[in-house]
């Protein structure tokens, strides 16, 4: 992915990881459009200077109606970019979790496929084009709070694993952002979580790996590379049991 001159779309980025990462690249030189389901945030992202769209990624309708006006606004959109998404806690031990887990399912996998789903024959027609998938470290090594979010954020791993075979070859690109803890409004009272990574820290890296690792699939700050191999390095039991024993608010 190029780091300047592109048309990028970010649905889910009125705030969090997704609005500092559609900041950094305005100031790359890239055209960016925020969607978001609160107008009122929307106005105010508009002030400085971004496209914007309403849409709800939980709504097939709000998407393909959203998809259709930024292609007739931004006719040369060229990444996408599905950062929407939701972590909550879930308690198994009774069915009281099913509703918080179907709407977890509902917002962080079939949301990206149904924006892929609507993008994708515009994206194939171009000569060069990047679909951005954003999972997590909770991809890697389970949080136990966060049952449901932890198995969607793996299958948006394999997901980019797998449509990235399908398209090679084509001019398009999957990336796939995993971020680690990041201090986020993602949970409640997560911002001041002094285990998470601090917000501009965590952007600052990944705008560094995306300008000089242009040819990396996985866009991995350090600290994220404790939770994405602990499988391969032998160590994922100890993995499991730090990350549940010191970050019960961990992304």
């Amino acid at each position: 992915m190029n780091i300047s001159g592109n048309i990028i779309f970010i649905p889910g980025a009125t705030s969090g990881i997704g609005l500092a990462l559609a900041r950094a690249l305005q100031d790359r030189g890239n055209t960016v459009i925020v969607g978001g389901r609160r107008t009122e945030l929307l106005a105010e992202i508009a002030a400085e200077g971004f496209g914007t769209v309403r849409i709800d990624t939980t709504d097939a309708d709000s998407i393909r109606t959203a998809a259709d006006e930024v292609l007739a606004s931004y006719p040369g959109i060229n990444v996408l970019i599905t950062m929407a998404g939701v972590m909550r806690v879930e308690d198994w031990t009774s069915s009281s979790f099913l509703q918080t887990a179907e709407e977890t399912v509902t917002t962080n996998l079939l949301g990206p496929i149904r924006l892929i789903a609507a993008f994708i024959e515009h994206l194939r027609s171009l000569p060069d084009a990047t679909i951005m998938t954003v999972s997590s470290g909770l991809a890697f090594a389970p949080l136990k709070v966060t049952p449901t979010y932890n198995a969607t954020k793996a299958a948006i791993h394999m997901l980019s694993e797998s449509i990235r075979l399908q398209y090679a070859g084509s001019g398009i690109r999957v990336l796939e952002l995993e971020p680690p803890a990041v201090q986020t409004a993602l949970m409640p009272g997560h911002e001041d979580n002094a285990s998470a990574m601090p917000l501009e820290a965590y952007i600052t890296e990944v705008m560094d790996l995306l300008e000089n690792r242009p040819d990396a699939d996985e866009i991995q700050v350090e600290r994220v590379k404790f939770l994405r191999y602990g499988e391969a390095r032998g160590d994922y039991a100890q993995v499991v049991s730090v990350l549940n024993r010191t970050d019960p608010h961990g992304r």
